[in-house]
């Protein structure tokens, strides 16, 4: 079993703008005063770099463009909607926006098979949604692959008794907790817990600051500690700059890279950016139309692909 990957699904933008039903609750998303139609070339000109810089240190990206058909504005973000696992299965998860929901595609499927990958059997939560639930995939669930743990900070976007169930038929270990950011002088959920936290095979870089009840901060760090991770801790302007939303991945010869936007790394201490490179390097990009039309950052960008060859 592996923390990381060699392997991402990405789905190229054709329809990228501000999500205004994701703008409710998203509170990194801002409105840009250009056209969507620069929007969308703005944001295609940085995938298309930054799936050029993955390659180039042999991360195998598979991508896949988005249907104009759709109107999907925010199907750069496939992580939220599917999640692939080492034993062949597929998570399919229930999405808050009604327009995201048009993101889940048959054709991923068949794209992954045509790349060589089996699928054993979907597991599929999206009825949740009919009663108004919601779990955005790993969006919402932090995973730790190797000690079979699963963080969860709980937002409208991430319902307890779903994350639950998840963890059931996955046979992850729970930890629950909040986690809140300050958004005109109130304290408000965090819509992702993959903004503010970011699992590598021997580190963890994290938002404590935001995880404003002791207890639950608490048994965030006993269990990180107990994995054997080093807690690099970030400060909640970082996590605005994207510092959390970040992915270990696996590269030529094994070699591991975190990889994040360009305004992340920019907003590293040096100290933080040493304590990260003592287990490996840094990739960056700039992802800055993604970023603030967007709401989200690199990782969220990436779907991680665990399935096994045929």
């Amino acid at each position: 079993m592996q923390q990381t990957t060699d392997t991402i699904l990405m789905i190229r933008p054709v329809n990228f703008r501000m999500n205004e039903q994701t703008a409710v609750n998203n509170y990194f998303q801002e409105d840009l005063d250009i056209k969507n139609a620069e929007i969308n070339t703005k944001a295609q000109e940085e995938f298309d770099a930054f799936v050029e810089k993955l390659r180039a240190v042999g991360i195998n990206v598979i991508v896949e463009d988005d249907d104009e058909r759709m109107d999907t504005p925010d199907s750069i973000f496939p992580n939220n909607w599917v999640s692939f696992h080492s034993n062949g299965d597929v998570g399919i998860y229930p999405m808050f926006a009604e327009n995201r929901r048009r993101e889940r595609r048959e054709e991923v499927f068949t794209r992954l098979e045509e790349e060589g990958f089996k699928i054993e059997n979907v597991v599929d939560y999206t009825a949740a949604e009919d009663e108004g639930f919601f779990l955005e995939g790993t969006g919402s669930v932090v995973l730790d692959r190797v000690n079979r743990k699963a963080y969860c900070a709980l937002s409208p976007r991430a319902d307890e008794d779903l994350f639950i169930e998840f963890c059931e038929d996955f046979e992850y270990t729970p930890v629950v907790f909040t986690a809140n950011q300050t958004v005109e002088g109130k304290r408000l959920q965090i819509y992702h817990t993959n903004v503010m936290m970011c699992l590598a095979e021997n580190f963890a870089v994290i938002c404590l600051d935001a995880i404003d009840d002791k207890k639950e901060r608490k048994n965030v760090v006993k269990h990180l500690k107990q994995d054997g991770k080093e807690i690099i801790s970030i400060t909640e302007g970082q996590m605005h700059q994207f510092a959390g939303n970040m992915l270990q991945l696996r590269g030529d010869n094994n070699q591991r890279y975190l990889v994040m936007s360009e305004a992340a790394h920019k907003s590293l201490t040096k100290d933080q950016i040493n304590r990260i490179e003592k287990h490996c390097p840094i990739l960056s990009s700039s992802l800055e139309t993604i970023e603030t039309c967007g709401g989200g950052s690199a990782r969220c960008m990436m779907a991680e692909v665990f399935l096994p060859k045929k």
